[in-house]
C-alpha cells in the first residue's frame, strides 16, 4: 500500500479538513492526487460551487520507502480521509476509482501571470456575506407558490455568476475558498494562465474557467 508521509501533524490536520469539507457537499466525492518530491497536490470539486479546489500539501516523502517517484491517481475522498492518521502525520492512498469527468481536465500547471484588481481579504469576505444576504432575501420574499427549485437555482445563478471587482472572477469562487476554509488570512493573489483564471491564497487555490474563451488553456492529463 503507499502511504504517503506528511510534513507533520498540522499538514495531516489540514488536508483531512479539506477533505471533510469537500465531503459535506458530495458524499461520494472523489479527488485527483499528483504528488511529486516532496509536493501532494489535491484536487476536488465541490459540487454547489462549480469550481476546482486545489489543496497544497507537503510531504516528508511520498512513498512508504522513500521512492522519489511520481503519483498520479483519482480516488475516493472519503476513504483517504479515513487512512489520514494526523498522529503519526501519513495518509494510506486508497485504490483508484473511476475518474469523474471534471478530473481528467486540471488547470495548466505552469503559465500564470499575477492579474491586478483583487479586492483585499476583507472586503472579500463582506462581498460573500452580502451575496448570502442577498440570496435568503430574495428568496424569502418570494410567494409559497413561486418558491421552486428552478426559481431559486435561478436567483442564485444570478448572484454568484457576478465578477469581483471587475476581475472577471466569480462570486461564486470566493464563496468556495471561504467554504472550504481558505480565507483564512494571509497574502491572497489572482493568477491568470488561458482561459483559466486562479484565486490562489496560504491555504489553497480555486480555479475557474472563464466564460466566452472556449476551450483555450485546457490541460487534460
Amino acid at each position: 500500500m503507499t502511504v504517503l508521509h506528511l510534513a507533520d501533524e498540522r499538514e495531516a490536520a489540514d488536508l483531512a479538513a479539506f477533505l471533510s469539507r469537500l465531503l459535506h457537499y458530495d458524499r461520494s466525492a472523489a479527488v485527483r492526487l499528483q504528488a511529486a518530491g516532496t509536493a501532494l497536490a489535491v484536487f476536488g470539486r465541490p459540487p454547489s460551487f462549480e469550481v476546482l479546489a486545489v489543496r497544497a500539501v507537503r510531504l516528508v516523502k511520498p512513498y512508504e520507502n522513500g521512492l522519489d517517484v511520481t503519483l498520479d491517481v483519482t480516488v475516493s475522498a472519503g476513504e483517504l480521509l479515513e487512512s489520514v492518521d494526523e498522529s503519526a502525520a501519513t495518509a494510506a492512498v486508497p485504490g483508484a476509482v473511476t475518474g469523474p469527468p471534471w478530473a481528467g481536465v486540471l488547470p495548466p500547471r505552469g503559465g500564470w501571470r499575477a492579474e491586478p484588481g483583487l479586492p483585499a481579504p476583507r472586503e472579500l469576505s463582506g462581498l460573500v456575506a452580502a451575496s448570502v444576504a442577498e440570496f435568503r432575501s430574495r428568496t424569502e420574499e418570494l410567494a409559497p407558490e413561486l418558491r421552486t427549485r428552478a426559481e431559486l437555482d435561478r436567483i442564485g445563478r444570478e448572484i454568484w455568476s457576478r465578477t469581483v471587482a471587475g476581475t472577471g472572477l466569480p462570486v461564486r469562487a470566493v464563496h468556495a475558498a471561504q467554504s472550504l476554509g481558505f480565507l483564512r488570512g494571509g497574502e491572497q493573489g489572482l493568477f491568470s494562465s488561458g482561459s483559466w483564471l486562479r484565486l490562489r491564497t496560504p491555504y489553497g487555490s480555486v480555479a475557474v474557467r472563464r466564460a466566452g474563451l472556449g476551450a483555450l488553456g485546457l490541460s487534460v492529463r
